[in-house]
């Protein structure tokens, strides 16, 4: 469903993203793991347009990407909840969710289906409809952004952080909703840095060190592995070493 291609994507002159190769398969989850400051986030903007300057390879079912805006890219069923949840806190649970549905397709009944299987897969949401944005806890934030991108009906959801500072009991409460989206067929892209959600929530990972992939593995074989911060100092190591010239 998802291929890239020696993607590379920059802030200006300053290099994130260096030459990323990856797949996703249909209905598959793949986790995106890495140190702070590896890349992981700049990948997923790369990937759905939100920022300019990249070049290389994006497929998405067979369709090159990297010249495509951004709200172009959710209309062919590639939805981001980025890291910090962003939503409009002015606005209700219920128009920031129509703003999901913007690129959506269907008229009212479309619509209408949305909004019936958010507040199904979200029950709180439903509680909460008219309720400001702003007022949400952080949980129920993440709730809204996950819904609100699922509003656009995508086949690709691409998820960066969604567990970042919630409360124990939220956290499941999320798992369970991702669950439920992963047996339906929904893909899913996933950046996380709790490794227990990631080995058991995907099938594969890659390991991103310094806007590189340093390591491609199924998760049963990544959980058999050393801790993650002695995983990522020993990719570090070996990344460097490899891009020291030889003398």
């Amino acid at each position: 469903m998802l291929r890239l291609s020696d993607l590379h994507a920059s802030y200006g002159s300053a290099p994130v993203v260096q030459g990323v190769s990856l797949t996703v398969e249909k209905g598959e989850t793949v986790a995106l793991l890495g140190p702070n400051g590896a890349g992981k986030s700049t990948l997923l903007a790369a990937i759905t347009g939100t920022i300019a300057e990249r070049r290389g390879e994006i497929f998405f079912e067979n369709e090159n990407l990297v010249k495509e805006k951004s709200h172009a890219i959710v209309a062919r069923g590639v939805a981001l909840v980025p890291e910090g949840r962003l939503v409009f806190v002015p606005f209700s649970v219920e128009d920031n969710l129509r703003l999901g549905a913007v690129r959506l397709r269907g008229g009212r009944e479309a619509m209408r289906e949305r909004f019936a299987y958010v507040y199904g897969l979200f029950p709180r949401l439903n509680e909460r409809r008219s309720q400001r944005a702003g007022t949400l806890s952080g949980g129920e934030q993440q709730m809204l952004a996950i819904g609100r991108a699922l509003m656009s009906h995508p086949r690709l959801l691409l998820l960066d952080e969604p567990f970042l500072g919630l409360a124990p009991l939220v956290v499941l409460e999320i798992r369970n909703a991702l669950e439920k989206l992963r047996k339906s067929g929904l893909t899913l892209l996933i950046v996380e840095q709790k490794l227990d959600i990631a080995l058991a929530f995907a099938q594969r990972a890659y390991v991103l060190i310094k806007g590189r992939v340093a390591l491609e593995e199924t998760t049963a074989r990544l959980a058999q592995r050393a801790e993650l911060a002695d995983l990522y100092f020993s990719l570090a190591t070996s990344s460097a070493a490899s891009a020291r010239p030889s003398l």
